[in-house]
């Protein structure tokens, strides 16, 4: 996985954190709404943060293949040419 991907998939991960957690908070302030609305919407924002989550798996998994940034060095095997 390219680096381009990888901070990618990092950078969409954490706004996704961030604004999920933003919108559970206020949803845990809410005293506007009923209770099924804010439930509805806090399941939906867990959701959203596991997904997060797992984005930063799948980036920190592709920064440990690409291997070595030096020559010569231990890393996965790369056909010459």
């Amino acid at each position: 996985m390219s680096r381009a991907a990888i901070w990618t998939l990092r950078a969409a991960a954490v706004w996704s954190l961030w604004v999920w957690a933003v919108l559970v908070r206020n949803m845990l302030a809410d005293t506007t709404h009923s209770t099924g609305f804010r439930v509805v919407h806090i399941v939906l924002a867990v959701i959203s943060i596991l997904f997060a989550i797992a984005l930063l798996v799948i980036a920190q998994g592709g920064s440990r293949s690409e291997g070595p940034r030096h020559p010569g060095g231990p890393g996965p095997a790369r056909p010459p040419g």
